[in-house]
């Protein structure tokens, strides 16, 4: 099916990440060109070079940006301007938790680290593509959230996690509601666990590297343990499979597709069932 995509701009945040490498590549595929805004700009020109290789008839640009600095996001989006002119759709997807821990054990650092990147990096970023969406009366915004905030036990350990993200269900569908009449659209993702096909697939700062594979094994690993019913918080999905990066590409590309053109301030979980609203 042709999503109508080619030849837009999409930034996509966080694009070094698991699923942000995912997105980058899904969206190039179709034909996009992408701004991979990331901290890890070095993972994001390996995917520049990846989707180039592979005949991608999108341009992947990859831009050194830290969401939570306002003046670096406005950067980016004049480097996306400079080189692929103004922006047609951003996929907030930048965002983590601090580190797995108690509630009563949680510290300051790790609250602000989780506010600062979870809910000032997703406004900043809304803010600094407004003009380009608001003066042409089009846009499609998608934001990447979580299952942790939608179940108690998908927040276990990383219950402000949860929480913050709650805050990016709430206000996905206020700024839906604002912008809608303006011509732009604002939609929410809330993926369960999404697993990368493989270990080389995530950036230096994902939460897989500093914790998650330790925590979960590794994906073949967590593959063999889904299969024999072993694998924590998994093995009893309604869909038995992983979820994986492209599964919230695909859902991000119709989202922000004229295909989807009557659906603004929606929250959807691709999770295999493990929520179900």
């Amino acid at each position: 099916m042709d999503l109508g995509l080619k030849g837009k701009t999409a930034i996509i945040t966080g694009g070094s990440g698991g699923i942000g490498q995912g997105l980058v590549l899904e969206f190039a595929r179709e034909g996009l060109n992408v701004v991979s805004a990331s901290r890890d700009a070095a993972t994001g020109e390996r995917l520049a070079r990846e989707a180039e290789e592979k005949g991608y008839e999108g341009k992947v640009l990859a831009v050194s940006t830290d969401v939570t600095d306002r003046a670096s996001v406005d950067a980016m989006v004049a480097k996306c301007h400079e080189v692929f002119g103004p922006v047609d759709i951003l996929i907030n997807n930048a965002g983590g938790a601090s580190e797995p821990a108690q509630f009563e054990d949680l510290t300051p650092a790790s609250r602000e680290f989780e506010i600062k990147l979870n809910i000032d990096g997703v406004v900043n970023c809304c803010q600094a593509v407004a003009e380009d969406m608001l003066s042409r009366k089009t846009g499609s915004i998608v934001n990447i959230s979580s299952n942790s905030s939608l179940l108690g036990e998908a927040a276990a350990s990383i219950v402000h996690y949860g929480s913050v993200k709650g805050f990016v269900n709430s206000f996905t569908k206020s700024l839906a509601w604002e912008w809608a009449k303006k011509g732009v659209r604002v939609n929410n993702i809330c993926p369960g666990w999404i697993v990368p096909e493989n270990e080389e697939n995530v950036g230096g700062d994902s939460f897989w590297k500093r914790y998650g594979f330790d925590m979960m094994g590794t994906p073949d690993q967590m593959q063999s343990a889904l299969e024999d019913g072993t694998l924590w918080n998994m093995s009893g999905l309604p869909i038995p499979k992983l979820g994986r990066p492209a599964d919230i590409a695909n859902l991000s590309l119709f989202l922000s597709s004229d295909l989807a053109g009557y659906i603004t301030g929606q929250m959807i979980s691709v999770s295999g069932g493990a929520y179900m609203h």
